[in-house]
């Protein structure tokens, strides 16, 4: 698949999650699917993606920005760096309890593309800098600036 069609795959996929459309994206992913989750064991198949987006949208609302695609000249590779824009809505198992917290955090996606869908998905974030935003008081400030000043 050339460069340029896989971009757009990737753009597509990307454009789907920030609308909150999980049918979208699971049209774009092979059946055997790899999903390399932060933190997470590696879950294989389209059944468990979608599993894995019915948990999400039950515990987050998540919108990504400042978004940077890199796509192999040969279309088989890609890897993107993001901002996730989220509020924690319900409490998600072994995590602080949900009550609406917002967080910015910056994240990494790495992808293989097969036939035209994607066939692997890795992702990557801090944990540690997510449960830190989500503890903070109210008017607090955000973890990236503490980070920045430390």
């Amino acid at each position: 698949m050339p460069n340029k069609q896989s971009r757009f795959l990737i753009d597509t996929y990307f454009a789907a999650f920030n609308a909150g459309d999980t049918k979208k994206m699971e049209s774009l992913v092979t059946e055997d699917l790899i999903h390399d989750v932060n933190q997470g064991e590696r879950r294989i198949g389209k059944d468990k993606f979608w599993s894995f987006n019915v948990h999400m949208t039950r515990c987050y609302k998540e919108r990504l920005s400042d978004i940077v695609l890199f796509v192999n000249e040969e279309g088989t590779r890609a890897a993107a760096e993001f901002i996730v824009h989220g509020t924690y809505i319900n409490t998600d198992e072994g995590l602080p309890p949900a009550d609406g917290q917002t967080y910015d955090l910056p994240a990494g996606s790495f992808f293989e593309i097969r036939d035209g869908q994607i066939a692997r998905i890795t992702t990557y974030y801090n944990l540690q800098n997510w449960i830190d935003q989500v503890n903070r008081e109210p008017g607090e400030g955000s973890s990236d600036k503490a980070s920045e000043e430390a």
